[in-house]
């Protein structure tokens, strides 16, 4: 096997338990790569903004967000792809005529367009995030991603466009009828891709950790791939490697199986 270079591991479900602690064994391995010169990188659906104690915590200072459409090397912004304003406009008018609420992620906000319903706030709380306002169309340039809430999985058609979109489901528990928004030429392995030619690594000597829908172009892109032992059953056929799961020290085992730990 090459030498590894680089890793990249997916937040919810692959670093952090339901309750959104981080094993030992978590902190444990990556402390460990790290000290061995291995770059690790965070990849998320999650908006930047609000990954400071996570990164802080584990000691990590880059990272991909918005799945894929912003990312930072050493706290420098090296990646941008801000979502098209037809499709931000046409999203927010689907919408606004099915009981459906957006959230949608710029570089320093939460821009919802309902506050006050129940699942938005059982969204907000079990995520956690801060960073919360009211949508305002004078944004509508800046829009990095996007989650819909309270969408039925039949409804899906109701969004697409003349370009390409893939619905990922939120793969947490209790987070049903939730879904992000991944454009075709917008997703975790683009900017992975980026990342490597910027930083002369191989995919061969890159390694990645995921569990839902929308890790599937990253686990696709790199050399070295693990789905967790929780993964959504659809993302095992895109990985190269199983773990355990997040509750049972998966990031730990799946190092572990490369000799890296």
């Amino acid at each position: 096997m090459p030498k590894i270079k680089i890793i990249f591991l997916d937040v919810d479900g692959t670093i952090l338990l339901p309750d959104h602690s981080i094993q030992a064994s978590t902190k444990k391995a990556i402390d460990y790569v790290t000290s061995q010169g291995i770059l690790v990188f965070l990849a998320t659906g999650r908006p930047l903004h609000e990954l400071g104690p996570i990164a802080d915590e584990l000691g990590i200072q880059s990272m991909i967000g918005y799945n894929g459409a912003y990312a930072v090397y050493q706290d420098k912004a090296i990646y941008q792809r801000p979502m098209d304003r037809s499709v931000v406009t046409h999203y927010l008018n689907v919408a606004s005529k099915h009981d459906h609420e957006l959230v949608l992620y710029t570089k320093e906000a939460n821009l919802f367009t309902n506050l006050d319903k129940s699942y938005v706030q059982r969204f907000i709380t079990y995520f956690n995030i801060k960073h919360n306002q009211l949508y305002q169309p004078a944004f509508v340039d800046e829009i990095l991603g996007i989650t819909i809430m309270n969408l039925s999985p039949e409804q899906e058609g109701l969004y697409q466009t003349d370009q390409p979109i893939f619905f990922a489901p939120v793969n947490v528990e209790g987070m049903t009828n939730n879904y992000d928004v991944i454009q075709d030429h917008v997703n975790k392995g683009k900017a992975i891709k980026h990342i490597l030619k910027l930083l002369e690594i191989k995919p061969e000597q890159a390694v990645a950790f995921g569990d839902g829908l929308n890790d599937r172009q990253m686990l696709a892109t790199v050399g070295q791939s693990f789905a967790m032992g929780n993964a959504h059953p659809e993302l095992f056929k895109y990985a190269k490697y199983r773990t355990s799961t997040v509750n049972n020290d998966g990031i730990y085992n799946g190092l572990k199986q490369l000799g890296l730990v």
